[in-house]
């Protein structure tokens, strides 16, 4: 019961911010003149025919993934007071490094998937080392270094698509790529397995990668909550000057702490490279999911399951988009409805929070007979 309890008094700020924002979003709706609730039998529009729903659901699940995994890196850093705000930027560089290495090798299937898996996650924590080392060295603040490498990361990628990863074959008329990755390189879907649910199979590739992004996060709540590193970067964020009294370098744990942010970053990318496009393609790459990972993080209170969640809320939201639109609803309302959901939490958070502390003031003056003397006595 207790357990229960305190479940209740955690996620009910959730609820009563998720509550406030879909009041918010449809006062912003009734403003542009269209229908509240037409709105709301949109976004919980998965199509009229069996195929159309199981597309719906299939591209649910291929951008719940991505968010999800740059959610999680981003977790890593607020988790002891950093902002890196360059998931962006290092899951680019990743990508093109995967894709570029990828290509270049054919080997036996599962050990060319896990050759690019590696290569990913060693690409996104190098180009994450950057910023950790400016600031144990310079004090150069993450976030500034961050938005900035992001910038070079839009500039190195399209170098490194022309260049040393350009596919060689292509033809004056075509876009830049990198050269396709050989099918043993690339990660099976998840189509057949809604025929196996008794669904249509859905007629767009359903990324198998969500598997792996599932294993991650299960691997990642584990070593946050009952390893030493996650011991270590909780103390460190908590306090820092009493985290170094009891022997742990804060200077240290920020590395690491990028290091694991930036790994985690580059496998962002991995679900649309390894689960359909099995090239990079400068034109048709997926960008964004970075900065929206940092609204995926806070809302989801940097907890992996809290995380998970989120990352379901904001894919079902963007999977909307069409089903909005039809209603005369422009595409920018779901940028504006994932935006009031996340100050919304804010908010809520922050006022259930000062409610608590007046509460422990409250109970704490009441507890202590000198107080509560001094105050008569006034």
């Amino acid at each position: 019961m207790t357990r229960l309890l305190g479940w209740w008094r955690r996620m009910a700020p959730t609820l009563v911010a998720l509550g406030v924002a879909l009041v918010i979003t449809a006062l912003f709706i009734l403003i542009i003149g269209e229908n509240p609730l037409r709105a709301l039998a949109a976004l919980f529009d998965f199509g009229e025919t069996s195929v159309a729903q199981a597309n719906s659901i299939g591209v649910w699940i291929n951008r719940a993934a991505p968010l999800f995994l740059a959610g999680l890196a981003v977790s890593i850093g607020f988790r002891m007071g950093l902002f890196n705000i360059g998931v962006e930027g290092q899951y680019r560089i990743a990508t093109v490094v995967a894709a570029g290495v990828g290509a270049a090798l054919v080997l036996p299937a599962p050990l060319h998937v896990l050759v690019i898996v590696v290569a990913a996650m060693a690409a996104g924590a190098v180009y994450a080392a950057i910023p950790a080392v400016l600031k144990v060295t310079r004090g150069v603040s993450e976030v500034i270094s961050t938005i900035m490498l992001n910038s070079i990361a839009i500039a190195l990628a399209a170098w490194m698509v022309r260049v040393p990863f350009v596919d060689p074959d292509l033809g004056p008329g075509e876009n830049v790529a990198t050269r396709r990755i050989a099918e043993s390189g690339q990660f099976p879907g998840l189509n057949e397995l809604f025929g196996v649910i008794g669904l249509e199979e859905p007629r767009r590739p359903v990324h198998g990668f969500v598997v792996v992004a599932i294993v991650v996060g299960i691997v990642m709540a584990i070593v946050l909550s009952r390893s030493r590193f996650g011991f270590e970067l909780r103390a460190t964020g908590l306090n820092p000057f009493a985290a170094t009294a009891n022997g742990i370098s804060s200077k240290a744990m920020i590395i690491k702490a990028m290091l694991v942010s930036g790994a985690l970053a580059g496998l962002v990318g991995l679900p649309d490279l390894l689960g359909s496009a099995h090239r990079f393609q400068a034109d048709s790459f997926v960008s964004g999911y970075g900065f929206t990972g940092i609204a995926v993080a806070l809302l989801g209170r940097n907890k992996p399951v809290g995380i998970a969640l989120a990352a379901l809320l904001f894919a079902f939201l963007d999977r909307a988009g069409p089903s909005l639109q039809s209603e005369g609803i422009p595409p920018a309302a779901v940028i504006i409805m994932q935006g009031i959901v996340v100050l919304s939490v804010l908010v809520v958070d922050e006022v259930a929070r000062r409610g608590m502390l007046r509460r422990e003031e409250r109970r704490a003056r009441a507890q202590d007979p000198a107080t509560v003397t001094e105050e008569v006595a006034r």
